[in-house]
């Protein structure tokens, strides 16, 4: 069963309807149910297709967000072979909200980093929410330094509400292992791909994501801050999120416009949770593709390319 948002209410009554009339066919075999039940799913489509033909900015946040949305691990098991995770950043200790390592990626050496939500409560609250903390930056220079050492590409999956924002994070440099994180993804010497697959907010997304592509899902958003924080600082009101989320141009079309995201990768009507596998194959196809722009450049020509990509930005505004 999906969790369903709440403008998918005419969705949701109409998928319970046919779940219905299944238990009711298989319970009497006398019954047949099935011209109403395909009668059912066709209205199911057209109803889909309809709402999500035209969600505002406000509803893909909300999709963005979806509780059953796929997570970085699941990229990780379906896009990588043998990762190796490291843990810790040999300064404080280990954060689990970044999980980072080697890989290989249809057969190449990579390395890869991501940001991890959590499935449940036992496992939000290992991964912290996917709110890293300074060491998980500080995880994040490592693996990028050990990558650029021995000419790995880097691969790096955003989904963050925004760094941790706790008194302990402040006190060990959260803004500096931010800003760090940043100035090492501009550093590097071998390319960058970057996959926004469901929430990039503010400087806890663009500290593992200041890359040479960055593609986004097109349902993602992406943003300096959160619509409700955004709300709470322009009108002291975090209810009028909906009016931020609209106004902030956080969607992944607005985004490509800006020249701030480079692809979209398409996801099946009713969000990337209605059919992962494809999705991740999808964005596997995406990153394979971006990679492949970079093969015979130089390190000098990667940073290059690089910083006039981001130089660019906005200029056909």
């Amino acid at each position: 069963m999906y969790s369903y948002l709440d403008f998918e209410r005419p969705i949701s009554d109409l998928e319970a309807k046919i779940i219905e009339l299944k238990k009711l066919a298989s319970e009497g075999e006398s019954i047949d149910t099935s011209e109403e039940i395909a009668r059912l799913e066709t209205r199911v489509s057209e109803a889909m297709n309809d709402i999500y033909a035209k969600l505002s900015p406000w509803q893909k946040a909300q999709v963005a967000r979806h509780p059953q949305r796929p997570h970085f691990v699941d990229y990780a098991k379906r896009l990588f072979t043998d990762f190796t995770t490291l843990a810790g950043d040999r300064n404080f200790g280990e954060d689990a909200a970044i999980q980072a390592g080697l890989a290989r990626f249809r057969g190449r050496p990579v390395a890869v980093i991501g940001e991890e939500k959590g499935h449940d409560t036992k496992s939000r609250l290992k991964h912290n929410f996917g709110m890293p903390r300074p060491e998980g930056y500080r995880k994040a220079i490592r693996v990028m330094e050990l990558a650029d050492r021995f000419n790995l590409p880097v691969i790096s999956v955003v989904d963050t509400q925004g760094a941790y924002p706790g008194i302990g994070a402040e006190e060990r440099g959260q803004a500096e292992a931010i800003a760090r994180s940043t100035q090492m993804c501009l550093r590097i010497g071998v390319p960058m791909i970057t996959l926004v697959i469901g929430e990039g907010m503010s400087g806890g997304a663009i500290a593992i994501a200041a890359a040479n592509r960055v593609y986004m899902l097109e349902h993602a958003i992406y943003s300096v801050i959160s619509p409700e924080g955004a709300a709470s600082i322009l009108w002291r009101d975090s209810a009028r999120a909906k009016e931020a989320a609209t106004n902030m141009k956080i969607t992944a079309h607005d985004l490509k416009d800006f020249g701030v995201v480079d692809e979209i990768v398409a996801e099946p009507v009713g969000g990337a949770h209605r059919n992962a596998e494809t999705v991740i194959d999808a964005s596997g196809d995406q990153i394979a593709e971006g990679l492949a722009e970079f093969d015979g450049m130089s390190a000098d020509e990667v940073r290059n390319e690089r910083r006039q990509k981001f130089l660019a930005i906005g200029r056909n505004l």
